[in-house]
């Protein structure tokens, strides 16, 4: 609806049936659900899979095996023709199966990201899927929501939003309930909410007007539609290397074709050599199996509670070494209970009273109790307050009826407290709550029994100290005031009467303290930085090993990063515990942190929070407590707020990028293996050489399910035991490169020894069978490629016990590649194709015994670090 701005309040409420109150009916918004469908906007057709399917042809090795089969249809070998264009199938179908895998994964993990939404259903408020919403919804919001669909405003309390997504606007926007005229300009209509932009202050209750396609959002839509997502830093390393790789291989071809023609002169068996040094050089399975290995380890991270949002995160998290984490609820078990109740005045049975109202009254949190259970809804700290009141037989309908809220000045992380305006029979009443130190600077009066008196510095003093002592001891300590007053409009927030102190206990996690000394082992630095009291940070960081004195930098002691002498920054990291902190303070102190070099992970939950999450190399937001543009900005979300996850998930990432690690070593030291193998027979004139269609074989059969099966495998138990990987490394050190290049010269060695070892000693009295040499240095290199894998696995553990022997997928592998290798023998066509035949008992036993040997000789260089592959970071 584009003149929704227009309509007076009431008539448009009835144009769309609804009520300003219960909201719509269930059965109606169903029915509605289905007429105007989900509330999606449609960013552009995901790939089709008959383009996914076209596109794995679309590389220079396809073109380079379509070359070849061009070349063997020139020549009438029609078989060979076929043969590769049926490999060329083969390996586009698995490309086709891992990228359509990958994509449905990503799908998967966008569906468990999708934003709730708060809306009235039959009187009853309830948090949906976004996508549900539909036209005549009353929609809910408050500050740090997201707002995700056209509304009209119906009430609103201190309401402003951030509409910068939409309008360009970077300030937040005030806004009002009345309607305004037709010529307004999008920008200027302040009696709307707009989908896709978020509330940066108070909360209001809204009409939806127009959903999904239909939303101004939706209408500019077509912006983003043809928009390319960019590679990941791993892909493009990835991309770089196999460039490399390419051009490596067609100037080694260029050389050999060369060489041959001088030294022989054939130039047809040049160009077969040529192509086969081709094939055998490039990966072909790499960048797929890449991206596969990322989005199912992504998956495998938000089955244990957190959504990572980017694929770069994934390779970030591997290098992180500063983790900066609120205190509530990610440290601490997040069950707020009141232990303390410190009145004002002990003995005075109104001044408890006033506590109680000022739980129930100045709150936003809800609590539906029934005989087993009660189910919290809100913030920790509200619900616990609810529960104190519950406890101490507080009627919360009958107080909210005698005390209706009219205003509100919702909690900041600036003015670290909140405050509500209600009204009663004698005039207005205010409660408000906080942290100590700000409610009592604004106090200028004491509830002493019947009586108010004025309070002065010293008192202040002693309820301060009072506040300390409580803090030491582990409690998170808030204070609550209230005052009297015969007028509305009047500052909430000054000159209120201190009625006392709450005393709520939030222990540490069971889990946390391991997951502490985890982080250490790994040589990452556990910082915490939280909004409470200094005492309390330092009791709950001593507890948890996370700082061994009880020296905390307060935030008002935190001078902004352009006025901080070096001095000042070093004692910044060289700190573990920050108190009393606002959402600038941290922002500042990622700054710091990363100008001195550190890949920095931040939590946060707060709208305030965003550009820190923004600035941090991983932002972290909290899936419990955390506002949703928190969560929209941050690279993964934690379903479960836990501190254990954010380690678990740090694990992963180390391990999904030596996995990735272990596979390009294995591909490139099997293909560089082929490589050296045809070069050496190309150039030596040997009579037993590899043709196209066999590598292509080989490289299908070892390129692929053994590379798949270390993309998934647990990853070595001393991963969280080696210090942060430098993010800005390549994908393989010098070491593993030099790793890579004996590791094929290893495995040409025993698979040339094979060869001559059959022709001078099995086959002495038989006449030379270039035949019966092709097969066995076919056959050994196969076996010799499969049985490599193991030597991927770390070298600190037995062979037995390492994680690639006991990974079953490998298992799986091997058992297959090596029914398809024996399968080709029965199978004439394909034995004629890649000319070869059944052998002996004697060359299976010596083949299998070369690759045996193969791998012996590996694992003894690795096992004495004559050869070290493994990522030291």
């Amino acid at each position: 609806m584009n003149n929704a701005h227009t309509i007076p309040l009431p008539k448009l409420i009835v144009e769309f049936e609804s009520d300003a109150e219960k909201g719509l009916n269930s059965e109606v918004a169903q029915l509605r659900l289905k007429k105007y469908g989900s509330n999606i906007i449609q960013t552009g057709k995901g790939k089709h899979p008959l383009k996914i399917f076209l596109s794995q042809f679309n590389n220079l090795m396809v073109y380079l095996l379509m070359f070849a089969a061009g070349m063997s249809f020139w020549f009438k070998e029609y078989l060979d023709a076929t043969a590769i264009l049926l490999v060329i199938l083969v390996n586009a179908t698995i490309g086709f199966w891992m990228e359509l895998q990958a994509a449905r994964s990503m799908n998967e993990l966008k569906k468990m990201a999708s934003v709730p939404s708060k809306v009235y259903r039959d009187s009853v408020i309830f948090e949906i899927p976004s996508e549900n919403v539909v036209p005549g919804d009353i929609l809910f919001v408050e500050a740090g929501d997201m707002i995700t669909a056209d509304a009209r405003i119906i009430s609103a309390i201190q309401l402003s939003v951030n509409e910068s997504s939409l309008t360009g606007e970077a300030m937040p926007v005030d806004k009002i309930v009345s309607e305004l005229s037709d010529d307004v300009a999008l920008a200027d209509r302040t009696n709307m909410l707009h989908k896709g932009t978020f509330v940066t202050n108070g909360n209001a209750n809204a009409l939806i007007v127009a959903t999904a396609m239909q939303t101004e959002l939706g209408k500019i839509a077509h912006l983003v539609q043809g928009a390319e997502q960019s590679a990941t830093p791993l892909e493009k390393k990835l991309q770089v290397f196999s460039r490399k790789l390419i051009y490596i291989t067609l100037a080694l071809v260029v050389l050999i074709f060369i060489v041959g023609m001088f030294t022989h002169g054939d130039y047809v068996e040049m160009l077969e050599t040529a192509i086969a040094l081709a094939v055998a050089a490039i990966p072909e399975g790499l960048p797929i199996v890449a991206t596969l290995a990322l989005a199912q380890g992504m998956m495998k991270m938000a089955r244990h509670n957190v959504i990572v949002k980017k694929l770069s995160a994934v390779e970030t998290l591997g290098g992180t070494t500063v983790i900066c984490t609120d205190k509530t609820g990610t440290l601490t078990q997040n069950k707020i209970e009141v232990t303390d109740l410190i009145l004002a005045d002990e003995t005075s049975e109104n001044n408890k009273e006033v506590m109680q109202q000022i739980a129930v009254l100045c709150n936003t949190a809800s609590i539906q109790i029934s005989e087993n259970d009660i189910i919290e809804i809100g913030d920790p700290l509200e619900t616990g307050l609810l529960k104190y009141a519950h406890k101490d037989g507080v009627n919360f309908d009958q107080l909210r009826k005698q005390f209706p809220k009219i205003n509100e000045v919702p909690f900041s992380s600036e003015t670290k407290m909140m405050a509500t305006l209600h009204s009663n029979e004698n005039g207005f009443r205010v409660y408000a709550k906080g942290a100590t130190e700000e409610i009592l600077d604004q106090c200028s009066h004491i509830i002493l029994g019947s009586e108010i008196q004025s309070l002065n510095e010293e008192t202040k003093k002693h309820w301060k100290e009072k506040s300390e002592q409580l803090a030491a001891s582990g409690l998170r300590v808030i204070a609550g005031a209230f005052k009297e007053t015969a007028s509305k409009d009047i500052l909430l927030t000054s000159n209120l009467v201190f009625a006392g102190l709450y005393g709520m206990m939030d222990p540490p996690a069971d889990d946390v303290l391991a997951a502490i000394t985890e982080c250490k082992k790994a040589g990452i630095k556990v910082v915490m930085i939280t909004g409470d009291h200094p005492a309390t940070a330092n009791y709950i960081a001593n507890q948890l090993g996370i700082s061994e004195n009880n020296t905390a930098i307060i935030g008002k002691d935190m001078q902004a990063v352009s006025q901080l002498s070096e001095s000042d920054k070093q004692v910044w990291l060289n700190t573990s515990v920050f108190a009393r902190v606002t959402p600038n303070h941290k922002l500042d102190l990622v700054t710091v942190l990363q100008e001195k070099g550190n890949i920095v992970g931040m939590t946060g939950d707060g709208v305030n929070d965003a550009p820190a999450l923004k600035k941090a190399d991983i932002g972290i937001a909290m899936g419990k407590r955390g506002t949703q543009v928190a969560q929209e900005v941050a690279d993964m979300v934690l379903k479960d707020d836990k501190f254990s996850s954010i380690v678990h998930t740090i694990k992963h990432g180390r391990v999904i990028f030596s996995n990735i690690q272990e596979f390009v070593i294995y591909l490139l030291s099997c293909n560089l293996s082929e490589l050296f193998l045809v070069s050496l027979a190309a150039l030596s004139n040997l009579h037993f050489q590899l043709i196209p269609l066999q590598i292509l074989f080989i490289n299908l059969i070892t390129d692929v399910l053994p590379a798949l099966a270390l993309g998934v495998s647990k990853g070595s138990p001393f991963v969280m035991k080696l210090k942060p990987r430098n993010s800005a490394e390549p994908l393989l050190k010098t070491r593993q490169w030099y790793a890579v290049w004996i590791y094929a010269a290893i495995i040409s060695l025993c698979t040339l020894g094979a060869v001559f070892f059959s022709h001078y000693v099995l086959h002495t009295e038989e006449r030379f069978d270039p035949k019966l040499c092709n097969n066995i240095l076919f056959f050994t290199l196969i076996f010799c490629q499969l049985f490599h894998v193991f030597n991927m696995a770390s070298a600190k553990t037995s062979f037995t016990q390492s994680e690639v022997f006991r990974n079953k997928y490998v298992w799986y592998a091997l058992l297959s590649s090596g029914l398809i290798v024996l399968s080709v023998l029965f199978i004439p066509p394909a034995r004629e194709a890649l000319n070869i035949q059944p052998l002996k008992a004697n060359d299976w036993f010596l083949v299998i015994i070369s690759a045996l040997l193969s791998l012996l000789v590996i694992q003894i260089l690795k096992r004495t670090k004559l050869i070290q592959d493994e990522d030291l970071y």
